[in-house]
């Protein structure tokens, strides 16, 4: 099973595309989001592209093949025109043996764990950071962000394939991986 992994889009119907070409090219079984998909936020300036509606017709143009978690930008009235659920605070899958905990990572993080043992990994955005770490005995996930990437990244998005976590760039050049 391949695996597309990706987080915090903030309505960039311009990065949103660039995603999921990528998704097309990559050949992923699922989509999953970790949230932050139609609102920049407060916080954020608005990232190129900014077309909620956009990104409304692009996903749902895909709805059958994404998983969804809910991020500090989602609201219900987002799941009004959203084909796919995004209003759930976490995603439970097992790959290879371990737990995975996806979840957007405002409420579930490395300073606030959810229930994890030895082996156990914790898959989150939010940070717009990427991030692939052992981290006291667990793993810690972050394909950083889509649109609007921080602490010098690139506009990122991860893939999980054969037991190998791969974070890639736009242009689907590998910046780092991690098999487990």
């Amino acid at each position: 099973m391949k695996l597309m992994i990706a987080s915090d889009i903030h309505g960039s119907e311009y990065y949103c595309e660039k995603l999921l070409d990528r998704y097309r090219e990559e050949k992923a079984d699922k989509l999953i989001l970790l949230g932050d998909i139609l609102y920049h936020g407060p916080r954020n300036d608005l990232p190129k592209g900014y077309n909620p509606k956009g990104v409304i017709q692009l996903l749902n143009q895909c709805k059958d093949e994404i998983l969804c978690v809910r991020g500090n930008c989602e609201a219900e009235v987002d799941q009004m025109v959203l084909e796919f659920s995004v209003l759930s605070d976490s995603l439970i899958l097992y790959l290879d043996n371990r737990m995975v905990f996806a979840t957007h990572g405002h409420v579930f993080n490395k300073e606030n764990l959810p229930k994890l043992k030895k082996g156990d990994i914790l898959l989150h955005g939010h940070t717009h950071v990427q991030a692939l770490e052992e981290c006291n005995g667990y793993l810690y996930l972050n394909p950083g962000s889509v649109s609007i990437p921080k602490n010098g990244n690139e506009h990122s998005y991860m893939v999980y394939e054969n037991a190998t976590y791969t974070i890639k760039n736009l242009e689907g050049k590998e910046i780092n991986s991690m098999k487990v």
